[in-house]
């Protein structure tokens, strides 16, 4: 390759991961049975997880199937309708996470009859400044207020602009790693959790996160 060949394309190069455009990273889908299909990809390095999507049509609204660890590059979609198609898309995620919060519920399931639940809608306020981008945009104060005996009110200061919205975050004792509990809109401060039977002891953490590169899309069309 010629001197101006090879500056050129180190330019290109330069322009793919400096001026914002996204790589696509290698996914496949695979039928595992005629309604079963199997997924794997390449993680992106430093996501902070992936998330899984599927549509019947190519160009059709995209659905979460799950947010998944970073470091794992499988996902099993089974028990689906037959003679449909199915495509997929994995995008992974980004963002300042807050500090934790470790939770230890009451035992049992008992919740107060006059309890309704008002205190568990999501409350947003202003907006914050940060560009969801930078370190500063992490969401401070953040806070768990035991409800009962499977409910939890987080609240937290939103400092991010520009966000995708907010993840509630759980890890159960024991776990490994941390799953997405919910899924909230941009420039939402406050959300009541009704846990699951493994979340009564958890650690728990908000973050503020946009998307980043997302995947080619891989298409399957189940049998039977």
């Amino acid at each position: 390759m010629s001197r101006p060949a090879l500056a050129l394309a180190l330019l290109l190069t330069a322009c793919l991961v400096g001026c914002g455009q996204e790589q696509h990273r290698r996914l496949t889908a695979a039928s595992t049975s005629p309604t079963d299909v199997s997924l794997a990809w390449e993680a992106e390095p430093g996501a902070a997880g992936q998330v899984v999507e599927y549509s019947n049509a190519p160009d059709g609204d995209y659905t979460i199937l799950g947010f998944v660890p970073p470091d794992r590059t499988t996902y099993e979609h089974p028990d689906l309708i037959p003679q449909t198609p199915f495509y997929y898309r994995v995008r992974s995620f980004h963002g300042p996470a807050s500090a934790t919060a470790d939770v230890a519920l009451p035992p049992g399931d008992d919740v107060p009859e006059s309890d309704d639940h008002a205190w568990a809608e999501p409350v947003t306020g202003p907006g914050g400044t940060h560009p969801v981008r930078s370190a500063d945009a992490g969401p401070t104060d953040f806070r768990a207020e035991v409800k009962h005996a499977n409910g939890i009110l987080f609240t937290w200061t939103d400092r991010a602009e520009g966000e995708e919205g907010y993840l509630l975050e759980v890890r159960p004792s024991g776990a490994a790693d941390f799953t997405v509990a919910a899924q909230l809109d941009p420039d939402v401060r406050s959300f009541g959790l009704i846990t699951l039977s493994t979340e009564k002891n958890a650690t728990y953490r908000v973050r503020a996160y946009y998307y980043g590169a997302a995947s080619n899309i891989a298409h399957q069309k189940t049998e039977g």
